[in-house]
């Protein structure tokens, strides 16, 4: 059994570098020169919300100050009621839609809103309970938010109902493309400046996340929002001095050696060209290595790349180890990740079944035991 894995307990895991995680909140941090909201939501990008959440905030000692250099976006009031129930004390902003019955957990609880829409300002407005809020603009990703049309309006209706936004934001549709970030950029201007000449202090303004913070130096941000790149992967798989925060790792289950002419797994999709020594891994689409992979996917075992044979199933996959000498039971397999030479990214991974690093990061399975190193 190998010596990392945790307590010799479990059949797979995924392994938490902090010192990656450290150096690349640091890395954007002297980047932007801008305090950075680390998005754990969605379950940190599939690294654990509060296990992640609680590394770096042993990075901000003095979460209370007028000015906090770290902040927490999430998706949900559940998630930010959970960091708040784990003692995390920066500023958490949620992202998505909350519902108005959540409204006065918010408000106990110091977390700040995002309203996006005139019914979601007109429920705040009814609230007991008012929590703090940022406005969100549709700068032409078309999501959430108000419309530059809409500002006049918003103006109104926010003096009408006695608000005061804490902030506002928007989102870049594509931040590689120049012109139309460009674009988006200056409909943000128009709509803070409008917002700004009306009377409304805004002190937080945000719009750029991971690829817009590399691509774009524009003036007047306060903050940026740093996702993907927390954890050590760039859009669109660009190559960067960030280091990768998780490895998933897994154990050869079984080993047998099956006749050339043979096939595998269900349906019978593959089969072997040679006498061929597979190992069987106990992890399947349901643990997040998606099913896509079948018979194109690989995984490191003792530092060399063995090939996906056959289907994933949903709670087993078995890979080609023929040509790797001294593989036993027990041996660790590495599904993202180093290990000796040999690395596999997310984004390979991704690249493999037509989808991107997000996807491949946030499905992997919350069930599985997170250990930090």
């Amino acid at each position: 059994m190998s010596a990392s894995n945790p307590s010799g307990s479990v059949r797979t895991w995924i392994e938490i570098n902090k010192r990656s995680l450290f150096f690349n909140y640091e890395y954007f941090r002297k980047l932007a020169g801008v305090p950075v909201m680390a998005m754990v939501k969605s379950n940190a990008y599939g690294h654990g919300l509060t296990l992640v959440a609680r590394l770096l905030a042993t990075r901000d000692p003095n979460p209370h100050s007028p000015n906090p250099r770290l902040w927490f976006g999430v998706d949900s009031i559940v998630e930010a009621l959970r960091l708040r129930r784990e003692g995390i004390r920066q500023p958490i902003l949620v992202l998505g839609y909350t519902l108005p019955g959540r409204y006065a957990d918010a408000a106990r609880h110091n977390i700040i809103l995002t309203v996006s829409s005139f019914n979601g300002l007109w429920s705040l407005a009814r609230a007991r309970q008012r929590p703090a809020f940022h406005i969100k603009l549709d700068t032409g990703m078309h999501r959430q938010g108000f419309l530059p049309g809409e500002i006049p309006e918003l103006i109104g209706e926010l003096r009408r109902c006695g608000l005061e936004p804490g902030g506002v934001y928007s989102h870049f549709a594509v931040a590689e493309n120049q012109t139309a970030s460009r674009a988006q950029y200056g409909i943000f201007q128009q709509c803070r400046n409008a917002l700004g000449k009306a009377g409304f202090a805004l002190p937080s303004l945000h719009m750029a996340a991971t690829g817009g913070t590399f691509l774009h130096r524009a003036p007047g941000y306060t903050m940026v929002r740093i996702g993907l790149g927390l954890y050590g992967y760039l859009p669109n798989g660009r190559r960067s001095a960030l280091g990768p925060v998780a490895t998933w790792k897994t154990l050869v289950g079984e080993l047998k050696t099956v006749a050339k002419g043979e096939r595998v797994g269900y349906d019978l999709t593959e089969r072997l060209r040679r006498k061929t020594t597979m190992a069987i891994l106990p992890i399947g689409y349901w643990h997040g290595f998606d099913r896509g992979l079948s018979s194109i996917g690989e995984v490191l075992i003792r530092g060399r790349r063995a090939k996906v044979l056959g289907r994933v199933s949903m709670d087993m996959t078995v890979v080609d180890v023929t040509g790797i000498p001294g593989v036993r039971i027990g041996a660790e397999a590495v599904l993202i990740g180093r290990q000796g030479k040999e690395f596999i990214g997310a984004d390979e991974v991704a690249k493999k079944i037509g989808t991107t690093a997000y996807e491949i990061l946030t499905r992997m399975n919350p069930l599985i035991r997170r250990i930090t190193r």
